[in-house]
């Protein structure tokens, strides 16, 4: 079996708010959609309201789908600790280039206010991580591994 690549979707509360959360850590606004059709350019509201489903990118192989109000939950419940698994949404694993990358974006969220729910860790399994809480609830575990520094 051959799978070409998996595309998680988060169910968000606004796909244009949600769409600029992501550029903001340097994600790209993939396609977007809304009553009236595919959204030109980077359009994220024109006549038919805002878009309600659409994609963020990360270079070529990265992509998230983003879906208003549908296909999942969102996160409800706060961590009490780093790694509670007791929360709900969706966790994944955004991976970095290397140890310097993630420190960037870690610095980068924590200037725009952004929720860390753990700073960067060195983790038993050879990678660095911290813990970045989308808007909506969903667990992002930025990590590179620790072999991959450029120190």
């Amino acid at each position: 079996m051959a799978v070409r690549g998996i595309t998680p979707i988060l169910n968000v509360s606004d796909v244009p708010q949600s769409v600029r959360w992501f550029a903001s850590l340097g994600w790209k606004r993939g396609f977007a959609w809304n009553a009236g059709g595919m959204m030109p350019g980077d359009a994220l509201t024109n006549e038919h309201g805002d878009a309600n489903f659409a994609s963020v990118c990360a270079d070529a192989e990265a992509q998230i789908f983003l879906c208003h109000g549908g296909q999942g939950s969102r996160g409800t419940i706060m961590p009490k600790f780093p790694g509670d698994d007791e929360t709900d949404g969706v966790w994944m694993s955004w991976w970095m280039d290397s140890v310097d990358a993630l420190e960037a974006m870690h610095r980068s969220a924590a200037a725009m206010g952004y929720l860390i729910t753990m700073p960067p860790t060195d983790e038993p399994w050879g990678v660095r991580e911290f813990h970045l809480r989308h808007p909506d609830g969903h667990m992002f575990r930025v990590s590179a591994g620790i072999s991959t520094s450029n120190t």
